[in-house]
C-alpha cells in the first residue's frame, strides 16, 4: 500500500533541509579559526627574522678612516731633529773639581763709643775637598786706633758627617806684649734646628787651658732680609792674670744683627753686641778699674767668594 505525504509534513521536511545547508558552513568556519590565527602568528615572526641580516650580527663595523687635518703636516728635517736634541758635551757633564774654597767675613763692623771709635772683625776660610779642608780662622778687636786683641787658627778638618767637622790645629794670640800659641782640638757644624755651633778647646804653652764656644742661629724674615743672633762664651780652666783672665767662664757675648743681602755675597747690617765678663774674670778688671760690660749699636758688612 503506498503511503503519501500530507503537504504539512512536506513543509516542515523542506525548511529543516534548507537550515541544515546553512548552518553546515558555518560550523566549519567556526572549527577552523584557531589555525588560521597560528599560522599568522608563525608569517608574522618569519616575516621579522627575514629582516634581521645575520652576516652583519656576526662581524664588526668597519673603522672610520679620520677626516685630513685642514692644514697638512709638514715633514721633520734634519734641521728639526738638530734643534731638538743638540749635540751633547761630555765634558760639561764630568764632576766638578774636587779642590774647593771659601772665604768669609761673617763680621767687618764698627761703633762709636766714648773711648773713641772701634772696629771688629771675624772670619774664616777653607780649602781643600768635602771630607778633608784646610781651615783658617781669625778674629780681632781695635779701640781708638790700638789693637786690643787678634788671633789666627790654622786647623786641619775632617768630615765625619754631612753636618760635622773635628778640627785640629794651632791658633796664635797677637795681643800686644804677650803674644802666646795653642794648640787647638773642636768640633764644628750644624746641630738640630739649624743652629750652626763652634766649640773648641786650646792648651797653651804653659798649661794653660780654655775653652770657646760659639753658637749662631740664621732666622730668614724675607728672601733678603735676615736676622741673626749670636751667643758666644769663653772659658778657663785656671787663673791667668797676664791675661786678666780668672777660671771658670770668664766672659760672655751675645749680639743680633740684622743684614739685607744686595746679592748673596754682599750684605750690610746694623746690630746690638752686649759684652760682660763674669766670676773671678770681672774681680779682676773691676781691680784694673775697667768696666766688667758694655753695650754697643754697630754696623758692618758680610762678604763671602
Amino acid at each position: 500500500m503506498k503511503t503519501f505525504l500530507t503537504p504539512a509534513p512536506l513543509r516542515l521536511a523542506s525548511v529543516v533541509t534548507v537550515m541544515l545547508g546553512v548552518a553546515a558552513p558555518a560550523i566549519a568556519q567556526h572549527h577552523d579559526h584557531s589555525q588560521p590565527a597560528k599560522q599568522t602568528q608563525d608569517t608574522l615572526a618569519r616575516d621579522e627574522h627575514a629582516h634581521h641580516d645575520h652576516g652583519a650580527m656576526s662581524q664588526p663595523a668597519p673603522a672610520t678612516t679620520p677626516a685630513a687635518p685642514r692644514e697638512p703636516i709638514l715633514a721633520i728635517t734634519a734641521d728639526d731633529m738638530a734643534a731638538a736634541f743638540p749635540a751633547i758635551d761630555h765634558h760639561a757633564m764630568q764632576h766638578p773639581p774636587a779642590f774647593n774654597y771659601k772665604v768669609t767675613f761673617n763680621r767687618l763692623e764698627a761703633w762709636d763709643a766714648d773711648e773713641g771709635t772701634g772696629q771688629a772683625w771675624e772670619g774664616s776660610a777653607w780649602f781643600g775637598t768635602d771630607t778633608d779642608r784646610l781651615w783658617l780662622r781669625s778674629e780681632g778687636e781695635r779701640m781708638g786706633g790700638h789693637t786690643e786683641s787678634a788671633d789666627l787658627e790654622v786647623l786641619y778638618g775632617r768630615s765625619v758627617s754631612p753636618w760635622w767637622d773635628v778640627v785640629a790645629g794651632v791658633k796664635h794670640d797677637f795681643k800686644p806684649g804677650d803674644a802666646r800659641s795653642w794648640a787647638a782640638f773642636g768640633v764644628q757644624g750644624m746641630a738640630p734646628y739649624r743652629f750652626e755651633v763652634s766649640a773648641t778647646a786650646y792648651v797653651g804653652e804653659d798649661g794653660q787651658v780654655a775653652a770657646n764656644v760659639e753658637a749662631e742661629y740664621t732666622l730668614r724674615i724675607t728672601n733678603r732680609l735676615i736676622l741673626q743672633p749670636l751667643v758666644e762664651v769663653d772659658i778657663a780652666a785656671k787663673d791667668d792674670s797676664d791675661y786678666g783672665v780668672g777660671r771658670g767662664i770668664s766672659g760672655i757675648e751675645a749680639g743680633l744683627r740684622l743684614r739685607y743681602e744686595v746679592t748673596r755675597r754682599f750684605a750690610p747690617y746694623i746690630g746690638v753686641v752686649h759684652e760682660r765678663t763674669l766670676g773671678d774674670t770681672a774681680d779682676l778688671r773691676r781691680a784694673d778699674g775697667e768696666d766688667t760690660r758694655d753695650t754697643r749699636i754697630v754696623a758692618g758688612v758680610r762678604i763671602w767668594f
